[in-house]
């Protein structure tokens, strides 16, 4: 079992930026994919950036490609996310989540656990 915190969220105007990071625990951090997703009132769990075990391999949802960037330290067994140039649709709980799979993937059925979310909310 492997428990995720998440940390960083918070109110910011458009066009800002806030950097979210994940603390895990419980296994062998650099044996894992770790994600992060986020979900909207109303919505779905979307993906919204993946990395490998290694931090060599990355991959971002079209929605935030070129504006946030997904990193991992597994020395400090944590994942980071930096968002940049924020979007008031970007408001959302964010999740990281990790999965056993050893290749990157997108599917939330993909991913064994999750920490608790942080608000992220952009302002216009």
């Amino acid at each position: 079992q492997v428990q995720l915190v998440e940390s960083g969220g918070g109110l910011v105007q458009a066009g800002g930026s806030l950097r979210l990071s994940c603390a895990a625990s419980g296994r062998t951090f650099s044996s894992l994919v770790m994600g992060w997703f986020r979900q909207a009132p109303g919505k779905e769990r979307e993906f919204v950036a993946a990395v490998g075990r290694s931090g060599a391999n990355l991959y971002y949802a079209d929605s935030v490609k070129g504006r946030f960037t997904i990193s991992r330290d597994n020395a400090k067994n944590t994942v980071y996310l930096q968002m940049n140039s924020l979007k008031p649709e970007d408001t959302a709980v964010y999740y990281c989540a990790s999965s056993l799979f050893i290749v990157i993937v997108t599917s939330t059925s993909q991913y064994d656990n999750w920490g608790q979310g942080t608000q992220v909310t952009v302002s216009s």
